[in-house]
């Protein structure tokens, strides 16, 4: 039905920025809220942005000021631009896309902050 496939994950240091993503592909052609989740290890996989179809956003507490998400609905993308990024962002991003009521999440990447 639909596939997710994100990337841009690394190694960056404190400080740095890096940019994740997201494209969903499939027969469904319309896309509802698209967002990224993360897992650090030892931690449940909480929400760090989401974006809804009409262009409303949502950031986690800990990301705010920091990340910034944005989508593309024509081409069925999301971005994740992640800014002064620091050694507790490390964790497996998901990229998570709703359609229909369905939840779809991709492989996950990783980004790894070091001190």
């Amino acid at each position: 039905q639909v596939q997710v496939l994100e990337s841009g994950g690394g190694l960056v240091q404190t400080g740095g920025s890096l940019g994740l993503s997201c494209a969903a592909s499939g027969s469904i052609f319309r896309f509802n809220d698209m967002g990224w989740y993360r897992q650090a290890p030892g931690k449940q996989r909480e929400l760090v942005a989401l974006a809804t179809r009409g262009g409303s956003t949502t950031y986690a507490d800990s990301v705010k000021g920091r990340f910034t998400i944005s989508r593309d609905n024509a081409k069925n993308t999301v971005r994740l631009q992640m800014n002064n990024l620091k050694p507790e962002d490390t964790a497996v991003y998901y990229c998570n896309v709703v359609s229909y009521g369905a939840n779809f999440w991709g492989k996950g990447t990783l980004v790894t902050v070091s001190p």
